[in-house]
């Protein structure tokens, strides 16, 4: 059976820059997402707000390899990196106070990770 490679071109550069910030920072973190999203999509996180809502803490950063989905309702303030997001959970998440970025700006700001929760 032939292995299927990823073809998106802003995937690919995702997960090299992400494992060069986890190689040049000593961050494991960065190196386990890109892991993640090196895999097949359909085993990605799908993560509705309710789920950060109930597990999250106010103020903190979290990472979702996959996609934000906007089922349920937030009422704390934090920070969402992800690959994609729906328009209805950046919505809400933005009216809560926090703000959803991409994984790169987040690299880019914490290279150490540190800090950092990765949600599935």
């Amino acid at each position: 059976m032939k292995k299927m490679k990823k073809t998106d071109p802003n995937l690919m550069g995702l997960i090299s820059e992400l494992k060069t910030v986890a190689r040049e920072n000593d961050a494991p973190i960065w190196r386990d997402v890109a892991r993640r999203l090196e895999g097949p999509a359909r085993n990605w996180a799908e993560v509705n707000v309710s789920k950060v809502s109930k597990y999250a803490e106010e103020n903190d950063t979290i990472v979702i390899p996959g996609k934000l989905l906007g089922a349920g309702d937030i009422d704390k303030k934090v920070t969402i990196a992800t690959y994609r997001a729906s328009k209805s959970a950046v919505k809400k998440v933005e009216s809560a106070g926090g703000k959803v970025i991409g994984m790169l700006e987040l690299a880019g700001s914490n290279p150490k990770g540190s800090g950092v929760r990765i949600m599935r």
